[in-house]
């Protein structure tokens, strides 16, 4: 990386930089909340839940800010990636999984599963709630499809370790994500957890990259 950096340069590193401290952000929060809200439990919540309640507005400013930093990261990939279908395709990708997030914190999830705390087992879908599953469930193929495009880019470059990171978090939270859209709990939310935490290393990481090599 060069010691120097142009003008346009450091306005794409300001941008990618958003991209390194989203995931981290989102991550840290979700489970500051999930580990002392009363009632939540991490082997049946979705962090999507912790927007609900008295408190939930935590959750909802986490949500959209951690979309927007995303947003900005996105146009940072837009302006660092050389020529190619990958310049085309991930910023578009990443940028609408970014606005999903923001979605996903205007409109809530519903009351589930016992949490917050007096909510019935079962509980009536509301439009909001469907808006939520619905944006969410855009948003995270478009993260996926981006982890697979970025792979494929990483691969033709020979940058190995980038390709199979990229491929394999798509995967993984591809898996994750078909297990808690199943309906069950337990292990299967603690995996779709895990997933998260991996895609937004993997964020983390690939801004970090593109970070390094823009001047």
């Amino acid at each position: 990386m060069n010691g120097t950096c142009s003008p346009a340069g450091r306005v794409t590193r300001s941008l990618l930089g958003y991209g390194v401290l989203a995931g981290p952000m989102y991550v840290v929060v979700s489970l500051a909340q999930a580990v002392t809200r009363d009632g939540f439990d991490l082997r049946r919540h979705a962090w999507s839940l912790l927007a609900d309640g008295s408190l939930g507005w935590i959750q909802i400013v986490n949500f959209v800010l951690a979309g927007a930093m995303t947003v900005a990261a996105a146009v940072g990939l837009r302006r660092a990636l050389p020529e190619g279908r990958a310049r085309t395709w991930a910023p578009v990708l990443v940028g609408a999984y970014g606005a999903s997030l923001v979605g996903a914190g205007i409109f809530r999830a519903d009351p589930a599963d016992g949490f917050p705390v007096g909510t019935p087992a079962t509980n009536a879908v509301s439009w909001h709630g469907m808006l939520h599953l619905a944006i969410g469930g855009i948003g995270f193929g478009c993260l996926i499809a981006a982890c697979l495009v970025l792979a494929r880019r990483f691969a033709a470059e020979g940058r190995r370790n980038l390709a199979w990171a990229s491929a394999g978090a798509g995967i993984l939270f591809l898996a994750g994500f078909a297990g808690i859209a199943s309906g069950s709990h337990g292990p299967t939310t603690l995996a779709f957890a895990a997933a998260v935490v991996i895609v937004c290393a993997w964020l983390s990481a690939v801004s970090v990259h593109f970070y390094r090599t823009t001047n």
